[in-house]
C-alpha cells in the first residue's frame, strides 16, 4: 500500500476542506471547484488528511515539497545517534607497552561518545587471584576518567572479569564536534590553495610591460643600426682596396 497522498486527480471524494497555498482556510468547497483553483494558482491539489470528514487538501508545490521532505529526512538521520558499545579486552599481566596502545584505543572511543566495554581475561591459575584484574580495571578507569566514568563496576563473568565505562559527552555532542574539526581543516586546505595562487599570481603582475626601460630600448636601437650600417662599411673597404695586377711572365 502506497504511503503518499492522493494529489489532484486522484482525489475521489465529492468535496474537501480547503487549505490555501500560505496555509489560509478557505472552506468546505467541491472537489471541481478546488482542482480549478490549483490550476489557476499553478499547483497542486494534495490531500494532506485523508481520515477526516471531508478530507483536508492543500494546494502546494508537491515536487518541492517531496524534495523539502526529503532533505529533512536526511537531516534527521544525519544527527541521529546511535549508542555503540565498543569492547577492549585485556590480560591481567598484561605489557606496559601493550596497556598504553589498548588505553589509547579506550580514549578514542570515548572521545567519539561510545561506551567501552572492559573484559579482563583469565586463564590457568590468574583466576585464583581476581584482585589483579580488579585492580587493572580500577587503574585504566583513572587514566581515563576526564573523559569517562564507570556505568558498570567490575563484576566476575566466568573466566572474565567485566567493566563498563561511559563517556562524559554525548553521541550527538562528539559527532557535531568531529564535523566541526573536519570543515575548519578543509577550509585551512582551501586557504592554502587559494594563497599559492594569489602567491603565483602576483609572480606574473611583477613582469609587465613596464620592465623594459629606456634605456633598453636605446640599446636596442644601437644594435639595430649598427646592423644596418655594417653591410655600407664592408662595400667601402672593398672599394678601397688596391687591385693586384697580374705578374709578367718570364718570356716576355
Amino acid at each position: 500500500m502506497s504511503t503518499e497522498p492522493r494529489i489532484n486527480d486522484r482525489i475521489r471524494v465529492p468535496e474537501v476542506r480547503l487549505v490555501g497555498p500560505s496555509g489560509e482556510q478557505v472552506g468546505i468547497v467541491p472537489l471541481a471547484k478546488a482542482l480549478e483553483l490549483a490550476q489557476e494558482y499553478d499547483l497542486d491539489l494534495v490531500e494532506v488528511a485523508a481520515t477526516a470528514r471531508p478530507p483536508v487538501c492543500k494546494l502546494m508545490d508537491y515536487g518541492k515539497f517531496k524534495y523539502e521532505s526529503a532533505m529533512k529526512a536526511r537531516e534527521a538521520r544525519k544527527n541521529q545517534a546511535h549508542t555503540v558499545i565498543k569492547e577492549m579486552k585485556l590480560r591481567p599481566k598484561i605489557d606496559p607497552h601493550d596497556y598504553d596502545t589498548k588505553k589509547g584505543h579506550v580514549v578514542r572511543f570515548l572521545k567519539q561518545g561510545d561506551k567501552v566495554k572492559i573484559t579482563i581475561m583469565f586463564r590457568g591459575r590468574e583466576q585464583s587471584r581476581p584482585e589483579l584484574g580488579f585492580r587493572l580495571l580500577q587503574r585504566l578507569a583513572d587514566d581515563v576518567q576526564d573523559l569517562g566514568f564507570v556505568e558498570s563496576s567490575p563484576k566476575q563473568d566466568g573466566r572474565n572479569m567485566i567493566m563498563v565505562l561511559g563517556p562524559h559527552k554525548k553521541k550527538t555532542e562528539a559527532m557535531a564536534e568531529a564535523r566541526a574539526l573536519a570543515d575548519a581543516r578543509k577550509a585551512e586546505r582551501q586557504g592554502r590553495t587559494l594563497g599559492s595562487d594569489d602567491a603565483a599570481e602576483s609572480v606574473e603582475d611583477d613582469v609587465t610591460e613596464d620592465d623594459v626601460t629606456e634605456v633598453d630600448v636605446a640599446e636596442v636601437e644601437d644594435d639595430v643600426t649598427e646592423a644596418q650600417d655594417a653591410p655600407a662599411e664592408a662595400q667601402a673597404v672593398e672599394a678601397d682596396a688596391p687591385v693586384e695586377q697580374p705578374a709578367a711572365s718570364q718570356g716576355a
